[in-house]
Formats: structure tokens, C-alpha cells, sequence
């Protein structure tokens, strides 16, 4: 009996760690100068807030239509995007929590990590 109710915790505790995860995150391309990750987000499953740590290109995969709550005021609203829209976001600012909405969606995110020097 110990045994059966270890097993159904575990797995209980292994079903939550997997939906309350977010979105999952695929590393396309990573040097010197440029992180490049595939998200993708699923139906009810919220991209934690966090402060951008470097400049951002936003590439739409998909058509995406999500909930975006900004964590200072609370406010929500819903969004939606066409794949091929292109965002652009500065290092430090806040990426508020993202939720998708109906169906999933893929985005690339391009970070670049140091400029290059201009060319004589």
C-alpha cells in the first residue's frame, strides 16, 4: 500500500512539475554574438514574467493569439499576432506573463549579446 501511494505521489508531483512549467524552449543557435531559441507555447501554460537580459528580435511562427499580464499593474489583455510579425524589445525591459490562448504557437527569440564593431 505504501508502495501504491509513493508511486501515485510521484507521479502526481511529476504531472504538475510538466504543466507548470511554460513554454518549452528548443536552443537553435548559440555564440559569441546571438542566442537564437524556439518557444513554444501551449494552451494554459504561462510564461513567467522576467527583465529582458539582452536586446530582442521576436519572430512569429504561427498565428499566436495570447493573454499578456503585466506583473506591476495587474493589467491583462489579449493579443494577436500573424507568423512572420517581428517585434523588438530592449534589454531590461519587463516580458510580462504570456498565455496562449486556443491553440499553441512557436516564436523565435533572437538575443543579441554584443554588437559588432562598425567596419572601417
Amino acid at each position: 500500500m505504501k508502495l501504491l501511494l509513493g508511486a501515485l505521489a510521484g507521479s502526481a508531483l511529476t504531472a504538475w512539475l510538466l504543466t507548470a512549467q511554460g513554454p518549452a524552449q528548443h536552443l537553435k543557435l548559440d555564440n559569441a554574438r546571438i542566442r537564437v531559441t524556439e518557444w513554444v507555447y501551449r494552451p494554459g501554460e504561462p510564461r513567467a514574467p522576467y527583465i529582458r537580459p539582452t536586446d530582442q528580435l521576436i519572430v512569429f511562427l504561427d498565428d499566436a493569439r495570447y493573454e499578456r499580464k503585466v506583473t506591476q499593474t495587474g493589467a491583462i489583455e489579449i493579443r494577436e499576432r500573424k507568423a512572420g510579425d517581428v517585434l523588438w524589445h530592449d534589454q531590461g525591459e519587463e516580458a510580462p506573463q504570456l498565455t496562449a490562448q486556443g491553440r499553441p504557437y512557436r516564436t523565435l527569440v533572437i538575443e543579441f549579446k554584443e554588437s559588432r564593431p562598425p567596419r572601417p
